[in-house]
């Protein structure tokens, strides 16, 4: 039978390298991909992934379960993320975030549909997958934070509650102010979705 992550976390605590392993070995993509989503930069991602499993190290003689790995994990990462964002708040406010995107190792991974696109359809894919991180970017941080929690890593109010430290009223007030933000800002692509739907449907008819 496999164990659980918090079992997992257990035995690296009782010395088990080997658990060790394999938590990170499962975690260690997602953390990449959010911490990336968060920072919008691969490689401070990937730094950052190794200081959360550092972290979770350090503290294995200490650990108990109190509350889901996952909780804890992301908890780490959010914090360390939101850290990461202040420290350089500066030189990002010397940055346009219309910059576009740089197509090399730091760039994150494009999410696109796993069928087979013609061109000119990868090409709207990826626009609108960039218009949507960028939206996603100009959210406050910790806004930033509980939408990726929510959207990306499907973890429920009462998660991300405790991932952020706050109570579940204020994480609801604090998401339906970034959905409202995003709804604004991505409603240019939905009328241009809405208009090719059409254009497509009058080209049928013809």
């Amino acid at each position: 039978m496999a164990r659980s992550d918090v079992q997992l976390m257990l035995d690296v605590k009782a010395g088990d390298e080997e658990s060790f392993d394999l938590l990170l070995h499962k975690y260690r993509s997602p953390l990449v991909n959010f911490l990336g989503r968060m920072v919008h930069d691969r490689a401070t991602a990937e730094d950052l992934a190794q200081e959360v499993f550092l972290r979770v190290y350090r503290a294995r003689k200490q650990y108990t379960p109190s509350a889901k790995f996952t909780t804890w994990i992301f908890r780490i990462a959010t914090n360390l993320a939101l850290n990461s964002l202040r420290d350089s708040r500066h030189q990002r406010m010397e940055v346009s975030i219309d910059a576009p995107v740089k197509d090399d190792e730091n760039s994150l991974p494009r999410e696109l549909p796993a069928r087979e696109m013609r061109v000119d359809e990868r090409m709207i894919e990826q626009n609108r997958v960039e218009f949507i991180r960028r939206a996603v970017l100009t959210l406050p941080e910790k806004q930033r934070a509980a939408v990726l929690l929510h959207k990306y890593e499907e973890m429920d109010y009462a998660e991300i509650a405790k991932v952020l430290e706050c109570s579940e009223s204020a994480l609801k007030s604090m998401l339906f102010r970034a959905y409202e933000s995003l709804r604004m800002q991505l409603a240019p692509l939905v009328s241009a979705s809405q208009a090719a739907a059409q254009s497509a449907g009058k080209g049928r008819l013809a």
